[in-house]
């Protein structure tokens, strides 16, 4: 706030195509309202309290000169290069000790001094005395082919270094692949122990409904086997039953054929003797009619009433 306060009209400080702000006791740069004047190419900041610039310092592509002599300045900008116009540079008497990479992009730069500054050793003796205007521009030219020569092998360290990364990124893709393999290859083995263990698990379930299904079948033909073995015995008892009861009605009908015998005899004997006229003939022959009658409902019978019948023909009182 203090140097926009200072520089509300920084025109004042414009005098053709120079802003001279040296001796302000500036400790930043006013890079805005230095950018709002393009035509003023250069730009005195010597002999004040600066330390750093900022990197929108870099944006002042217009500048051909530049004064940063009698500062506090221990580093540049990185972006420096970016001042494509700058032909004139003064870092006299400040804190720099080495200069940034992109400063072998100032293709433009005719003019360089850096003396009294505590440079690396390798810098300083690129860099020169810079005692006078020939020894400042051949420190520009020397400078400037010592930073592309760093340039260089900083592009190669990074290359080098993006090749190791792009390396490693490799080599974490393929363990990365080889570890979804492994992944894949586990899950799809769980997978096939898992459908064999449902299929296990059906095929049980098959054989049990099966087991059950013979076992209702087993019990099911024992139960026809113990109803067909009950009516099996059933009938046996009936027929025994049977014989029995026909055993019985034989014996019967024997007597009653002995009986009929007796009396048809008895009969025959009145119809052929003398005693046909006797009273004792009459019942006799009443019995065998209804023992007759009696007779023609049964059908073992029939045989015999057939003889019978045949007898009784053959007497006409009968």
């Amino acid at each position: 706030m203090k140097v926009k306060a200072k520089f509300e009209n920084i025109r004042d400080k414009i005098e053709g195509n120079e802003v001279d702000l040296s001796l302000c006791n500036l400790t930043d740069v006013p890079v805005r309202e230095l950018a709002a004047y393009p035509k003023a190419t250069s730009l005195d900041l010597s002999c004040n309290n600066l330390i750093t610039l900022p990197p929108e310092f870099c944006s002042l592509t217009h500048l051909v000169r530049i004064d940063l002599s009698k500062n506090q300045l221990s580093s540049l900008p990185e972006d420096l290069g970016l001042l494509s116009s700058l032909q004139h540079l003064d870092l006299f008497q400040n804190k720099l000790k080495t200069l940034p990479v992109s400063f072998s992009q100032l293709r433009s730069l005719r003019w360089l001094d850096l003396k009294d500054n505590p440079l690396e050793a390798p810098l300083a003796k690129v860099a020169g005395d810079c005692l006078d205007d020939k020894q400042c521009r051949q420190c520009a030219v020397m400078v400037l082919q010592h930073m592309r020569v760093l340039q260089e092998e900083a592009d190669r360290l990074r290359e080098k270094r993006l090749l190791r990364q792009r390396e490693l990124e490799l080599k974490r893709e393929a363990k990365q692949r080889e570890q979804e393999a492994r992944e894949k290859e586990v899950r799809k083995r769980e997978k096939a122990e898992e459908k064999e263990r449902k299929r296990k698990e059906y095929e049980a379930q098959q054989a049990a409904l099966a087991a059950q299904e013979q076992q209702r079948k087993r019990r099911e033909e024992k139960k026809k086997r113990a109803a067909a073995s009950a009516a099996e015995k059933k009938k046996a008892e009936s027929v025994v039953v049977a014989r029995s009861g026909w055993s019985v009605s034989s014996v019967l009908l024997r007597l009653l054929l002995l009986l009929l015998l007796g009396v048809g005899g008895a009969v025959a004997a009145c119809h052929l003797s003398t005693l046909r006229e006797e009273e004792v003939c009459a019942p006799l022959r009443l019995l065998l009619q209804g023992a007759l009658q009696w007779a023609e409902g049964q059908e073992l019978l029939q045989p015999l009433l057939q003889k019978i019948s045949a007898l009784t023909a053959s007497s006409p009182a009968l």
